[in-house]
């Protein structure tokens, strides 16, 4: 009895082995796909760390991040050098998705050079602003969306991550916008601002704000899509100011969000 029980797990275990050998895949294939990257990008000059995910779905099914975590001070060509090069590996390995981590900003690299070099030129300008202590910027294909983007900016203030925000949606500024869909979120003291429903730019949300700072100190203000709470606009000002004018002012100017516009003072 005990040797025919041991000779049955052999078997099986031949036969799963044989099954991966056929099909060229490992079983957990989201591990081996992160070995696989670790072992291709070791030792890379100007490669300070490689870090990966894996995601083992099913057998023989799954799939793996790498990020490529530059040394301080890389030059921007070579950044763009390593770029292009995970974008290849990122071509050759569909299940493998690339990402770079330069000068605190992390961003999605595709097999789209085109896409790639995009995201590049947001990067090195989002790099060289003053306003932004950091930010991810990340492929994000949602709901038969394929060209679209992901982007989280970390401000450092209030003032600062505001005309960032509009900054980095609009035509014109320092900050080229993405082609296709864009979903933005900006976070600094006091501040969140992010993307309205259907990743639209939050057009009246902005205005109540821009209102209200002009007239009186904002201490505070989010301006969110809430589909849950419907609060659309949270503004704190200071002591000293009249709330009911505040009040006022950011309805105003924000006539279609009704009781989604809130103004409170600090302390409250």
């Amino acid at each position: 009895m005990r040797r025919h029980a041991s000779r049955w797990p052999t078997g099986i275990g031949a036969f799963v082995l044989g099954l991966a050998s056929l099909t060229g895949c490992a079983i957990d294939k989201g591990s081996a796909l992160a070995e696989d990257f670790e072992e291709s990008w070791a030792g890379t000059p100007d490669v300070a760390d490689i870090r990966t995910t894996k995601n083992n779905t099913l057998p023989f099914s799954g799939t793996s991040t790498g990020t490529l975590v530059l040394e301080d001070g890389t030059p921007a060509d070579r950044v763009r050098e390593l770029a292009d090069e995970l974008g290849e590996y990122v071509a050759r390995n569909d299940a493998t998705s690339g990402r770079i981590t330069a000068g605190g900003i992390t961003f999605s690299v595709v097999a789209d050079r085109t896409r790639t070099r995009e995201v590049l030129a947001l990067w090195r300008s989002l790099d060289a602003d003053g306003r932004a202590e950091g930010a991810d910027i990340e492929d994000a294909p949602w709901k038969g969306e394929a060209d679209r983007w992901q982007i989280e900016v970390d401000a450092a203030g209030m003032k600062g991550g505001m005309a960032l925000f509009k900054d980095i949606s609009a035509e014109g500024g320092s900050h080229r916008p993405l082609p296709g869909v864009m979903v933005l979120k900006v976070t600094g003291p006091g501040l969140l601002v992010e993307s309205a429903f259907g990743d639209r730019f939050p057009t009246e949300a902005v205005a109540a704000y821009d209102a209200v700072s002009a007239q009186y100190p904002v201490a505070a203000a989010t301006l969110r899509r809430d589909a849950v709470s419907g609060s659309a606009v949270r503004l704190v000002v200071a002591q000293s100011a009249d709330l009911e004018q505040a009040g006022e002012l950011a309805r105003g100017a924000a006539p279609n969000l009704g009781d989604a516009v809130e103004v409170v003072g600090e302390g409250q």
